[in-house]
């Protein structure tokens, strides 16, 4: 089905339809469909249902673009599920402090993909390419790479949050408090990010790259901003079980190694051949953590 003709109104509400029926498909199993007698398994199963409807309305309107809000959208409701299936065995404190960092990122994530957003008209750039590469295995591709793998990424990334959440002794309480500062800095590193690129899109002239604000300091402060959130989750789960600090931490490393081996070469790749004025900006900024520029 094309989706040329659809315009931004309208496609929100078809995502919101999507979303609407994997969140449905989800809860029928965790309801209906048999347990498997692990908490963690009967969410990974749901979660993965509920990404292959999303995975349908992709094929039907062929646009990969639905998955996109998928990032943000599911994590507050595996923690709201897995805090009402361990209530009232959880520590109270570690459980709000975890969910107050999870809930503003989804919010601020959220609201800056719909924001950005603008219609179904249009395809994250990197899915094409991603399709095309794979050939005749096309329709692999886009449920592999696309679909199923990130959601495995941000599952791993969430299961620190299932450990705080249901292990009922407080553990190491400070270390809580620091994830909740590291979980807080990252969300605001994040907005101030997407607010100064806004508003350097809406300014730039031709060829202009962006070097302004936080993104003097990194070339991209949006996914050391990304990371610092999968690294505070990772904080809080070591926070609620010391000897399990391994596994707390896959999860940030899966997505780290994301960014640094996928994400951020495409993004560079694709900048230089489209503002060649790109490479003064890579001669002079950090590439990921923040620092002062060179001069």
């Amino acid at each position: 089905m094309t989706t040329t003709a659809i315009g931004k109104t309208r496609s929100l509400g078809l995502v919101g339809v999507a979303y609407a029926a994997a969140i449905a498909a989800g809860a029928a199993w965790l309801w209906w469909g048999p347990a498997t007698g692990r908490l963690w398994l009967d969410t990974l199963i749901a979660d993965i249902l509920a990404t292959l409807v999303i995975f349908v309305f992709s094929r039907v309107y062929r646009n990969s673009s639905f998955y996109d809000a998928y990032w943000s959208v599911i994590p507050p409701l595996l923690l709201f599920y897995w805090w009402y299936r361990a209530a009232p065995d959880v520590d109270p404190v570690r459980a709000w402090l975890v969910t107050v960092v999870v809930v503003l990122w989804a919010v601020r994530l959220t609201a800056n993909w719909v924001y950005a957003f603008p219609g179904l008209h249009h395809e994250d750039w990197r899915y094409p390419m991603f399709k095309e590469r794979a050939g005749r295995f096309e329709i692999l591709a886009d449920l592999v790479a696309i679909h199923l793998i990130p959601t495995l990424q941000v599952f791993l990334g969430m299961v620190p949050v299932y450990i705080a959440l249901t292990r009922p002794d407080p553990g190491l309480v400070w270390l809580s408090w620091l994830a909740l500062v590291v979980g807080l800095a990252a969300v605001a590193l994040e907005l101030v990010a997407d607010v100064q690129m806004h508003r350097f899109v809406a300014e730039r002239r031709p060829g202009q790259a962006m070097d302004r604000g936080v993104w003097s300091w990194s070339r991209h402060p949006n996914y050391f901003g990304e990371f610092s959130f999968w690294m505070a989750l990772a904080l809080f789960g070591v926070a609620a079980a010391p000897s399990y600090w391994w596994l707390s931490s896959l999860g940030a490393v899966a997505i780290l190694a994301m960014f640094l081996g996928a994400s951020i070469p495409m993004m560079e790749e694709r900048s230089l051949a489209r503002r060649p004025a790109y490479q003064d900006v890579i001669d002079r900024v950090s590439r990921f953590v923040p620092r002062p520029p060179r001069r």
